[in-house]
């Protein structure tokens, strides 16, 4: 199974994947993390990744098709593969059923986590004060949110049309939401 789990920054998308994980033996493949770490590397690339979070925006789609690539490539006979944060753009979407393709496989579900904009200002603005990630600080949030909205929303016409999209309510308990992506994991196409 390769799903996509959908939503804007802080809607628990990273919260999901981790039960998927323990569930199910997925392999969570999260740009957010792959960014941090390349960020946290001091490389060159983490360094031009850094500019670009620092600044509210998104790295571009070659560098985190890149990313993807390496990690379907090191965890080559995984159960599956939840993308977390990934596609954003209507180019990573179309990059990544290439990628599928060239392996024999298919992207299954996209399960989009529905939320409220102001409440999840609230979310960022906890998490912020609770782990300090600069990413999260509210200005670059609100960057992160409307550059959300205008690039990768646009993209749940793409996978509604393929009778994949599934919808769950992103702002009930933790529990509830599980319970609700486990059912649209169900659901046949």
């Amino acid at each position: 199974m390769n799903l996509i789990l959908f939503g804007p920054p802080a809607a628990g998308k990273g919260t999901q994947a981790k039960r998927l994980v323990e569930e199910h033996g997925y392999v969570q493949l999260s740009t957010g993390d792959m960014l941090r770490a390349a960020r946290a590397s001091g490389s060159e690339l983490g360094n031009r990744v850094a500019k670009i979070m620092d600044e509210g925006g998104l790295v571009s789609d070659e560098i985190v098709i890149d990313l993807i690539d390496d990690q379907l490539n090191q965890n080559k006979g995984a159960a599956g593969f939840i993308f977390d944060g990934f596609p954003r753009t209507l180019g990573q979407a179309k990059a990544l059923d290439q990628l599928l393709e060239s392996r024999g496989t298919k992207l299954d579900r996209v399960i989009r986590l529905v939320v409220d904009e102001d409440q999840l200002m609230a979310r960022v603005t906890k998490r912020f004060e609770e782990q300090g990630r600069k990413d999260d600080n509210p200005a670059t949030f609100a960057a992160r949110l409307e550059k959300y909205n205008q690039d990768t929303a646009p993209l749940l016409p793409f996978y509604a049309e393929r009778g994949i999209l599934r919808e769950v309510d992103g702002m009930a308990s933790i529990e509830t939401v599980t319970e609700g992506v486990e059912k649209a994991l169900k659901e046949t196409a």
